[in-house]
């Protein structure tokens, strides 16, 4: 591996655990701010975007590459409404599919085969991040400020449930 590719997976690192920290706290907004279903969505999408960032930490391992974790910042804290922080969701998952595309350029230009299957799994994945994230967004312009339908969908996306991590390694 390149040194210039694990450079850029290091930088993906800090991306996904920079997404954690927005997930966390967006999750925290929604908490306070009686969306108690929102929050435990963002919670779970936090622990998936954690692991994440460690599935290319041990894909670094794997290729015998070093890991530095770089510094987060902080998130944006306060929101107008759970339609408001799911279009910050749909943003922020944006983002993260072009970067994901550039690094997967940056694999294919520098013949890096492991990297490329690695990051075809990022790429379906934010297919999919980005298709629930819309469906979530069209059912919130559906009801609109409706309290008793957020009501529903808040307790729906309450049963949302934690992501599976891979077996550890070793």
């Amino acid at each position: 591996m390149t040194s210039a590719l694990a450079t850029a997976i290091n930088e993906q690192i800090r991306a996904e655990f920079q997404s954690a920290y927005l997930y966390l706290a967006m999750s925290a907004w929604c908490a306070e701010n009686n969306l108690p279903g929102v929050a435990h969505w963002l919670r779970m999408q936090w622990q998936e975007e954690t692991l994440h960032a460690v599935k290319f930490i041990d894909f670094l391992h794997d290729r015998g590459a070093g890991v530095h974790l770089l510094a987060l910042e902080e998130p944006i804290r306060t929101y107008r409404d759970a339609a408001d922080v799911f279009e910050h969701v749909r943003q922020h998952e944006q983002s993260i599919t072009a970067r994901i595309n550039v690094l997967y350029d940056a694999a294919v230009e520098h013949r890096d085969r492991p990297l490329e299957i690695l990051l075809q799994w990022f790429v379906n994945e934010q297919v999919e991040e980005e298709a629930q994230v819309n469906s979530i967004i069209d059912q919130l312009k559906l009801i609109g400020n409706d309290g008793p339908s957020i009501y529903l969908i808040d307790r729906h996306l309450a049963t949302r449930p934690a992501p599976v991590a891979e077996p550890a390694k070793g």
